[in-house]
């Protein structure tokens, strides 16, 4: 008689199963290491933005005319108004929320596949001074910027 080779119903439901309680452990981790490189990538563009707005205001001696509304705030004209900056999904928006002749704050603030960010938005003014809003308790700007 011929001896049958191969895997039984039950050795291969076992395998199902640990191959299943490995992933609901590695899925959520996964999800938020994309979040904070995508967090860290436009944290780097914020800092581009405030690049353009300082190569502006060597140019113009102000940082006024750089937005869509009435040229000083809203979406910005001298950078990219999404992140990523070099196309694709857009994952945050890039907004001048205020500007004046001599100061100026930026914001990133989160959308699409982004928008359940535990940081929020992330907040960037003319003195270099980083911080968030809408960040979950407990986080802080250190959390958010340096990750």
């Amino acid at each position: 008689m011929k001896k049958q080779r191969g895997f039984s119903l039950v050795e291969l439901m076992i395998v199902v199963a640990i191959v299943g309680i490995i992933a609901a452990f590695a899925y959520p981790s996964y999800v938020e290491q994309v979040r904070k490189t995508r967090r860290a990538d436009c944290s780097g563009a914020l800092l581009g933005l405030a690049n353009a707005m300082e190569r502006s205001f060597t140019v113009n001696s102000t940082y006024l005319g750089v937005g869509t509304v009435a040229g000083n705030t809203g979406t910005p004209t001298i950078y990219a108004a999404t992140c990523p900056v070099d196309g694709g999904t857009p994952t945050y928006n890039l907004t001048i929320q205020a500007a004046a002749a001599s100061t100026f704050t930026l914001q990133a603030t989160p959308t699409g596949a982004q928008a359940n960010d535990k940081c929020g938005s992330l907040t960037l003014t003319n003195t270099g001074l980083k911080s968030v809003t809408g960040q979950q308790a407990g986080l802080t700007w250190e959390n958010c910027w340096s990750r």
